[in-house]
């Protein structure tokens, strides 16, 4: 974050330069094929992912490396969980539930690397996981149960009268679904980031730097666990957006 001195002697704080998206290689504009520093923290990610679920378990060892370790614990906690939400019907989508686990949580830990660059802090990455999942599983719900996908948003348990207000609620609520899907993650890592830099900001003023340090610390461990949570939060949600498209009753 930059600090920079002002008329009146003070500090202005910039806590959201972190996010901006900047071309690696000179110049300012961005297009859709300019390498950026969300280009580069994303590959960095998949090559983080590659090294621990491929490199790391390629020697099967009876007694596991910790890279071995790690990844056989995040393969059995994601499995268990796409179980345990979806039923048995759900398993089989289990590789693309893990692997957007895995980007997350990756670039969600890269991202508290000091210098490094948040992906999963801007909305235009989370929407695209997001909007994904939303169609994915909303093409699945026909596919596995043609009309019937629609007993999704018909509450048959409610009072008759009810019925039609509910299935408006329902409609509604599942088209804001990617939105709230994306927001959520972007928006959490977004805040955190910012406030961290925050407190660093005032760590430049001496009579409170020790309080900075303490707090900054402080906010670093809170974001270390956010960023697991938020990982885990986008991941379960998917888990329940899939399990309505393979039973879509009330």
């Amino acid at each position: 974050m930059a600090t920079d001195a002002n008329a009146e002697g003070g500090l202005v704080f910039h806590p959201m330069d972190q996010f901006i998206v900047k071309p690696l290689f000179g110049g300012d504009a961005v297009h859709w094929y300019t390498p950026t520093n969300a280009t580069l923290w994303m590959v960095l990610a998949i090559v983080g992912i590659t090294a621990m679920l491929v490199l790391g378990t390629s020697r099967r060892a009876i007694i596991p490396s910790r890279s071995q370790s790690i990844g056989e614990l995040a393969y059995g906690f994601i499995y268990k969980m796409v179980e345990d939400v979806t039923g048995k019907d759900g398993v089989k989508y289990f590789p693309y539930i893990m692997t957007l686990f895995m980007f997350i949580v990756f670039s969600n830990f890269l991202g508290l690397l000091p210098m490094a660059f948040t992906p999963t802090s801007h909305i235009a990455v989370t929407a695209v996981m997001a909007f994904a999942v939303f169609f994915a599983v909303t093409v699945l719900g026909f596919v596995k149960n043609g009309a019937a996908f629609l007993g999704l948003f018909w509450v048959s348990s409610a009072p008759l009268a009810l019925r039609p207000i509910l299935a408006l609620i329902e409609i509604i609520s599942y088209f804001v679904r990617p939105v709230s899907h994306s927001i959520r993650l972007a928006g959490n890592m977004m805040a955190g980031h910012a406030v961290i830099k925050v407190f660093a900001g005032f760590a430049a003023i001496t009579a409170i730097a020790p309080l900075s340090v303490v707090a900054i610390t402080a906010m670093y461990g809170l974001e270390v666990l956010v960023s697991f949570i938020q990982a885990y939060v986008f991941t379960i949600l998917t888990c329940v957006y899939l399990k309505d498209a393979l039973h879509p009753h009330h």
